[in-house]
């Protein structure tokens, strides 16, 4: 038997009355009197008694009244509770960064995201900050931490929420290393970087800068160490094995930031953006949306930050 049977069963049952509930539902009598005896022959028994003056409801109907009135409710309900959830985004969002991005801006952005969507189930990824523009296009991850490259491919969107500088590091305990540095300071020299051995990253955008920057100098660096992800750069500093360069902001939440100090160079690295990046067609997912558009929350507002019509705020 359908809803609307039931419906129409209910209306018979409070007006008794044939042509009433078939006039209020635009129904032909007869079509009204089959539909009633097609609800008796699937109960097994008359559901009401009638004569030419009245109609009244048999035990049985009495009974299939109750039973139609509770379907009819359940379905009410279950359409409420559908209707809600829907109102509800849920869904998955994965997300690849740092690990110094996962605890810094990273994370009171998920906080105030899940408070706002606790039905949308996170998977946080971490690894090389080099290999997030990649990751992104390959579909691996829906959303990338990432340094805005100088060239943004077109299919990415990207938000920038944070700038940080570029700098040289050192290690501060005392060691071979850190007398070199030393006597060059105090001396106002140039640091002999063909002599210094130096931790920098295997690619990405910092690692680009700082060829860059040699090269500017004519200066050919004795690269000692070449390594995936900045954080495995101040670690590797803090102990002695060279001087590296990473963002200032990985020095400003690293554990090991008091065994590291920075050096003072001419001129200095060019800042990074950092921000949010993804498919631009990704945005027609409502749970990408949702994150996307939280994010600007958090974006920078100074003016002068787009760089294109790739860079969305």
């Amino acid at each position: 038997m359908e809803l609307k049977e039931l419906q129409l069963y209910l209306h018979l049952c409070n007006s008794l009355h044939f042509g009433k509930t078939s006039r209020e539902h635009h129904l032909s009598p007869s079509s009204l009197s089959r539909l009633i005896k097609k609800l008796e022959e699937e109960v097994g028994l008359p559901l009401f008694e009638r004569d030419s003056r009245l109609v009244q409801l048999t035990p049985a109907g009495m009974l299939f009244r109750e039973y139609a009135a509770e379907s009819l409710q359940r379905w009410a309900d279950l359409q409420r509770e559908l209707r809600q959830r829907s109102d509800r985004l849920s869904g998955t969002l994965s997300i690849f960064c740092s690990v110094t991005a996962s605890y810094s801006f990273l994370h009171e952005l998920l906080d105030q995201f899940r408070s706002h969507y606790p039905d949308v189930d996170i998977q946080l990824r971490t690894g090389d900050t080099a290999l997030t523009i990649q990751r992104v296009l390959d579909e691996h991850e829906d959303v990338g931490i990432a340094a805005l490259p100088d060239v943004l491919p077109d299919k990415l969107s990207f938000r920038i929420i944070r700038e940080s500088p570029l700098v040289f590091i050192a290690p501060a305990s005392p060691s071979v290393l850190r007398e070199q540095l030393d006597r060059c300071g105090s001396s106002n020299m140039e640091l002999p970087w063909q002599q210094l051995p130096l931790v920098l990253s295997e690619t990405g955008l910092a690692r680009s800068r700082v060829d860059a920057w040699f090269a500017a100098k004519g200066v050919r660096p004795h690269i000692y160490a070449k390594v995936a992800g900045n954080e495995a750069i101040v670690s590797m500093v803090s102990l002695g094995f060279g001087v590296g360069v990473v963002p200032q902001l990985v020095v400003d939440n690293s554990p090991l930031s008091a065994r590291i100090e920075t050096l003072a160079v001419t001129p200095p690295l060019p800042p990074i953006s950092i921000g949010i990046c993804m498919l631009r067609r990704k945005l027609n997912n409502p749970v990408i949306k949702a994150f996307w558009d939280m994010s600007s929350l958090h974006a920078l507002s100074a003016a002068g930050l787009e760089r294109g019509p790739s860079v969305m705020d």
